[in-house]
């Protein structure tokens, strides 16, 4: 694989737009560490933090920042002589993907930018190396999207990625499964299904998520107390807000407001 250039990271302002014009046999891989615009054939998608996009050059290279900055990873590459390796992929291509957890590859990224841009004799063997387990784990992604389970989730996931950013939005809120189920008039058990195929995690698991990573935003940017940031984020009890943060973090807010 020969890596073009590469960028962990890059912020751009509101209102930056990049589009590119089809290029054959150049792939670009975009990810989303914020919300990003993306339009597809004149249809535009504003979509959450960790959304992917592999595009293979076939068509325009579109995206934006909407309201705000916008925070993205991106890989731009061709085979090389290596289309014995890309072409049997089941990559899903010039659509978004979503991660439930992208610690991985945002690591990845953030590696082969490091690793292309040092001095290291052997970086274009080490890059190669990472940029094909990056594609293997998108594969990953496209496989269970593309089965016969997560197809019946896709009519719903519009619906459902707006669900997950009223969520993360509003950790003050007492979200609860029928609430949700509610927002998006799904049965209860029908939405649980749905939303762990599209996210995989629960719902519930994600309500926490969404809490925690407010409550390390208010850590580090205000002065806040514990119980005031445990009541910012919907907690009655503080004391199982620190549990819980400690749990998920590894250390306490307190600790965490240190180290910060």
């Amino acid at each position: 694989m020969n890596i073009r250039s590469t960028g962990y990271g890059s912020v751009y302002e509101s209102g930056y737009r990049f589009r590119r014009g089809p290029e054959s046999g150049v792939y670009l891989l975009v990810l989303a560490h914020s919300r990003i615009c993306f339009r597809f054939g004149g249809r535009k998608a504003v979509l959450p933090e960790d959304t992917l996009i592999i595009y293979d050059g076939s068509c325009e290279v579109d995206y934006a920042a909407e309201d705000e900055s916008l925070v993205c990873s991106w890989v731009e590459f061709d085979a090389a002589g290596d289309s014995e390796f890309l072409e049997p992929l089941e990559l899903i291509y010039d659509l978004p993907l979503r991660f439930a957890d992208t610690a991985f590859i945002a690591e990845l990224m953030r590696n082969i930018t490091s690793e292309y841009y040092s001095m290291n004799s052997h970086r274009l063997k080490i890059t190669d190396a990472m940029l094909k387990t990056l594609l293997l784990k998108a594969e990953e992604r496209c496989t269970m999207r593309e089965s016969g389970q997560a197809s019946t989730a896709e009519p719903h996931y519009n619906l459902l990625i707006e669900l997950r950013e009223k969520i993360y939005r509003n950790p003050q809120r007492k979200w609860n499964v029928d609430l949700m189920a509610a927002d998006v008039n799904m049965s209860r058990s029908y939405f649980q299904h749905v939303y762990r195929e599209i996210f995989g995690v629960s719902c519930m698991t994600d309500v926490i998520n969404g809490k925690i990573e407010k409550a390390k935003e208010i850590l580090s940017e205000t002065g806040c107390t514990v119980s005031q940031v445990a009541a910012m984020c919907g907690y009655d009890n503080e004391e199982h807000f620190m549990r819980q943060f400690k749990k998920i973090v590894g250390v306490t807010p307190t600790g965490y407001r240190k180290k910060s």
